[in-house]
C-alpha cells in the first residue's frame, strides 16, 4: 500500500516545481480565537467589475488567488461572522499575503431561533474529492444542514430524504435504510465522510454535521454502484472553539430522546469532541417500539500549521420490533386500521451493533495537499420478522410467512488523495490523483420459520392478524449460509480546469478492480468473479455572471452482477457482466443573494446490461434488459431574506423498463418512482425571539413494485413548528407532524408490505448550550 500511495505523491511533488505566472495573493482566515475558518468564501472584485476571481479557504483557513493586474476589493464571507473587505493592488507579477480575523455576527443578526449557519452551504468535497463551490459542481446535489436537521427534529435518514427532491424513501423491510434515486433502489450506496458504509442498518443523525444527496452516477468519487446517486453523511469533528449543547425531546407515541454534543479544545494543538445519544420510543403501529444509543468521541491534532490529524470512534446499538407493514387487496392498501400488526411482535426483532474507527491525515505543502482517510467497520446485524402476504378472495384471511437473517461484516477502506493546484498560462488546474484499497468480509445466514414446526405459511384472520402461534426457525433447502470476500483496488485521476472566470471544465477517469470470492458453506462450493471497471466523468460549467452557473455533465457507473450487497453468487451470475449506468445532465445553479441558492436540472439516466430471460430458451439468461429514467428537478435552499429561510424542491420523474428484464415487461413503470413530488419547508422569524415554520409534502400516486399491480395513493401532508429563544443559548421548539391527521402511505417493500404514514404527532424539544 505504501508504494501505491507514494507514486501519486511523488508525481505531485515533481509537479511542485512548475512556476506560477502573474500576481498571487495568499491569505489566511481566522476566527476570534485565531482558529482557522475552513470553507470561507473569498471573492476579489476588480474596480471595473470585469474580473471576479473566487475561491474557498481550505481546512487550515488558507487560500490562494491568482489575479490579473488591477485594483480589487477582496471580500471574505462565512455564515455566523461579519463580512470583511480589504483593498488589493495587483501588479503584473509578484505576490502578497493577508490575514483576516473575523468577528462574530451579533446575536440579534444571527438569529434568535435558528443557527447562524442556516440551511444553505457554499461548498462540498464529496462531489469531486476537492473543496468545490456547489455552484461550480456539474451535478445535482441537495445538502441537509445541521440547522435544518435540528429545526425538523430529524433523527433518521428517512427524515432527511423526505425533504430531498428526486429521492424516495424505500421501506427496506423496515429493518434498514434504503432509498430510490432516479429510479434506482439501493440499500448500500451510503457513505460516511466519503467512505463506503454499506451494511444494511438504521443510521442516526446525532453526530452529523450535514447529509449530502449527490444525484446521478459518480463512480469517480465513490466507486462501484451509486447508479442513481449516493447519500453521504459528514460527521462533526473536534474543533478549536468550545461548543457544548444538550438536546432533550419527547412527544407522541412515547417518544423520548436525548443527545449531547461537547466540543472542547485541550490546547492550541489538540481538540476533543464527544457526541452521544439515547432514544426510547414507541410507534403509531401496535406493539412497535425502538431503543437505541450511540457514542462518538473524536480527536483533532494540529501538530503544525499545515498538518491536521483527526481520529474517531463510533459505537451504535439499535434494537426495535420488526414491522413489515400492511398487506394490499385488489390493487390498493388493505382497508384495515393503520396500526394493524401482522405476526407475533414478541418474536419479531431487529438488532444492529456497529463499531466504526476512522483516521484522517491531511498535510499541505504550498499548492500540494496530501490526504489519507482510513475507516474500519465492524457490523453485527440480525432481524427476525413475519411477512404479510396475499389476502384470500373473500377478504377473510391473509397469508403469513416468517424468517430470520444474520449478517456479520468487517470493512476496511483506505483512500489516499493528492491534490495539486497550478497554472499553465491563464488556465488554472486543480489536479487530483488517488488510490483506494478495500476489503470486505461478510457472513450471511438465514433461517425459515415453520409454524407449529411444520408449515412455512399459514392463513390468519384478515381483521386480526396479530398472532402467537409457535414458530420454529431452521434452514430450508434454499436458505443462505455463505461467506463472501470482496477486495477492491482503484486508481483515479481528475482535472478541474478554470479556463477563464466564466468557463470551467471537469474531466476524470477511475479504474476499479473488484474481486469477489464466494463460498457456500452448505455444499462447500466456491465461486469467483473479477470485474475491471473503467468509469469516466466529464462536465462543463459556464458562468455568464458570477452568481449563475450553467452546466452539462456525463458520467458512468457500474454495478457488479453480485448486486449492491454481494450476498450471493451463482454459476449464472458468476458469468454475468456488470450493469452500466449512464447519466446525461444539464442544469442551472443561481445564487440570487448571499446564503440563498436555487437549482434546476434536466437529466436522462440509462440502466443497461440488466438481466433478461432469453426469449428462445427460458432456461438461459441474457443481458438485454434496460431501464430509462428521465426527469426534471428544481430546488431552493437558504435565506430568502433576513427573517425567512426555505428548503425544498419539486421533481418530475418518468422511470420505465425500455427492454424486458427478468422482473418486468417492456413499458412497465419502475416501482416507488412517483411522477410528481414536492417538498417545501418555510421558517419565518415573526418576532426577535420567535419564529414559526410550515412544511408541505406532496407525492402523486406510485406503484409499489415493478409489476404495476398495487398502487400507493398520492397524498399531501402539512407539518408545523414553532421556535422560541428563551436566551442566546436556550431554545424551546414544538413540531407538529401531519397537522391535519390525514391517512397516507409512504412506501413499500413488496405488493403486500406497505407502510402507512403516522397520524398527527406532536414533539417538543429543549436545546441548551453552555
Amino acid at each position: 500500500m505504501l508504494t501505491a500511495v507514494a507514486a501519486p505523491l511523488a508525481l505531485a511533488l515533481a509537479l511542485g516545481d512548475a512556476p506560477e505566472a502573474g500576481f498571487v495573493l495568499q491569505g489566511k482566515v481566522l476566527d476570534p480565537t485565531r482558529s482557522p475558518v475552513p470553507a470561507a468564501g473569498v471573492t476579489a472584485v476588480s474596480s471595473d467589475r470585469r474580473s471576479t476571481p473566487t475561491t474557498l479557504t481550505d481546512e487550515m483557513g488558507e487560500f490562494t488567488l491568482a489575479l490579473p493586474p488591477g485594483t480589487y476589493t477582496l471580500t471574505v464571507r462565512v455564515s455566523g461572522f461579519r463580512e470583511v473587505s480589504q483593498a488589493i493592488d495587483a501588479g503584473v507579477a509578484g505576490h502578497d499575503s493577508r490575514e483576516f480575523v473575523l468577528t462574530l455576527a451579533p446575536f440579534g443578526e444571527s438569529v434568535t431561533v435558528t443557527s447562524p449557519g442556516g440551511y444553505q452551504v457554499d461548498s462540498t468535497k464529496s462531489g469531486t474529492r476537492t473543496l468545490t463551490l456547489l455552484r461550480d459542481l456539474p451535478q445535482s446535489v441537495t445538502v441537509t444542514t445541521r440547522e435544518l436537521i435540528r429545526d425538523q427534529l430529524m433523527s433518521s435518514m428517512g427524515d432527511v430524504l423526505r425533504y430531498t427532491p428526486g429521492v424516495q424513501v424505500h421501506q427496506g423491510e423496515n429493518n434498514r435504510d434504503q432509498f430510490v434515486i432516479r429510479g434506482n433502489s439501493s440499500s448500500a450506496d451510503f457513505f460516511l465522510n466519503g467512505v463506503r458504509d454499506d451494511v444494511q442498518y438504521h443510521r442516526d443523525l446525532y453526530n452529523v454535521e450535514r447529509v449530502e444527496a449527490l444525484k446521478g452516477p459518480n463512480a469517480l468519487a465513490f466507486g462501484r454502484g451509486g447508479g442513481g446517486g449516493v447519500v453521504n453523511r459528514v460527521t462533526k469533528e473536534a474543533l478549536f472553539s468550545p461548543w457544548h449543547e444538550v438536546l432533550v425531546q419527547g412527544g407522541a407515541y412515547g417518544h423520548k430522546r436525548a443527545a449531547a454534543d461537547l466540543d472542547q479544545p485541550l490546547s492550541d494543538k489538540v481538540a476533543f469532541r464527544i457526541n452521544g445519544m439515547y432514544e426510547d420510543s414507541g410507534s403509531f403501529r401496535d406493539h412497535v417500539s425502538l431503543e437505541r444509543y450511540a457514542v462518538n468521541p473524536a480527536l483533532t491534532l494540529a501538530p503544525g500549521p499545515r498538518t491536521r490529524v483527526t481520529v474517531g470512534y463510533e459505537h451504535l446499538h439499535d434494537t426495535r420490533v420488526a414491522d413489515r407493514g400492511i398487506t394490499s387487496f385488489q390493487g390498493r392498501p388493505a382497508d384495515v386500521a393503520i396500526s394493524t400488526y401482522y405476526g407475533n411482535p414478541a418474536d419479531s426483532h431487529v438488532r444492529a451493533a456497529v463499531d466504526l474507527v476512522t483516521a484522517t491525515l491531511e498535510h499541505r505543502t504550498g499548492p500540494l495537499t496530501f490526504r489519507n482517510r482510513t475507516m474500519y467497520g465492524d457490523y453485527d446485524r440480525f432481524y427476525q420478522n413475519y411477512v404479510p402476504g396475499a389476502v384470500t378472495a373473500d377478504e377473510a384471511r391473509v397469508a403469513l410467512t416468517a424468517y430470520n437473517n444474520a449478517t456479520q461484516r468487517q470493512n476496511l477502506f483506505s483512500q489516499t488523495d493528492v491534490v495539486y493546484s497550478l497554472a499553465t498560462g491563464k488556465v488554472k488546474h486543480t489536479l487530483l490523483t488517488g488510490l483506494e484499497l478495500g476489503r470486505q468480509d461478510t457472513d450471511n445466514f438465514r433461517n425459515t420459520g415453520y409454524f407449529n414446526g411444520l408449515a412455512t405459511s399459514i392463513l390468519v384472520p384478515f381483521s386480526a392478524p396479530t398472532i402467537a402461534t409457535p414458530v420454529t426457525f431452521r434452514q430450508s433447502a434454499s436458505d443462505a449460509d455463505n461467506r463472501v470476500r470482496a477486495n477492491v483496488a482503484a486508481v483515479y485521476l481528475q482535472d478541474q480546469l478554470e479556463l477563464s472566470s466564466r468557463v470551467q471544465l471537469l474531466g476524470g477517469l477511475r479504474f476499479d478492480r473488484f474481486d469477489l470470492a464466494y463460498h457456500n458453506n452448505r455444499n462447500d462450493d466456491s465461486l469467483d468473479r473479477v470485474d475491471n471497471l473503467l468509469s469516466p466523468r466529464a462536465g462543463i460549467v459556464y458562468k455568464p455572471i458570477v452568481p449563475v452557473s450553467i452546466y452539462g455533465s456525463y458520467a458512468v457507473s457500474y454495478l457488479p452482477s453480485s448486486g449492491d450487497q454481494f450476498s450471493s453468487l451463482t454459476t449464472i451470475t458468476e458469468q454475468v457482466e456488470p450493469e452500466r449506468f449512464t447519466n446525461y445532465e444539464v442544469g442551472v445553479k443561481w445564487e440570487p443573494r448571499s446564503r440563498l441558492a436555487a437549482t434546476a436540472a434536466l437529466y436522462r439516466l440509462d440502466r443497461t446490461n440488466t438481466r433478461a430471460t432469453d426469449p428462445n430458451d427460458s432456461t438461459r439468461i441474457v443481458q438485454t434488459g434496460s431501464q430509462r429514467t428521465t426527469g426534471f428537478e428544481v430546488g431552493v435552499t437558504g435565506r430568502v431574506c433576513s427573517f425567512w429561510q426555505v428548503a425544498g424542491g419539486y421533481a418530475h420523474q418518468d422511470a420505465t423498463v425500455t427492454s424486458a428484464t427478468t422482473a418486468a415487461r417492456e413499458g412497465a413503470q419502475v416501482g416507488q418512482v412517483p411522477h410528481h413530488t414536492l417538498s417545501l419547508w418555510n421558517n419565518v422569524r415573526l418576532l426577535p425571539r420567535f419564529s414559526a415554520a410550515v412544511g408541505v409534502l406532496f407525492r402523486s400516486d406510485m406503484f409499489a413494485t415493478i409489476d404495476n399491480t398495487v398502487t400507493l395513493p398520492g397524498y399531501t401532508r402539512v407539518d408545523l413548528a414553532a421556535f422560541f429563544a428563551l436566551a442566546k443559548d436556550l431554545r424551546v421548539q414544538a413540531n407538529l407532524e401531519n397537522a391535519f391527521g390525514g391517512t397516507y402511505w409512504i412506501n413499500a417493500d413488496s405488493n403486500t408490505n406497505l407502510s402507512p404514514g403516522p397520524g398527527r404527532a406532536l414533539r417538543v424539544a429543549i436545546t441548551a448550550g453552555f
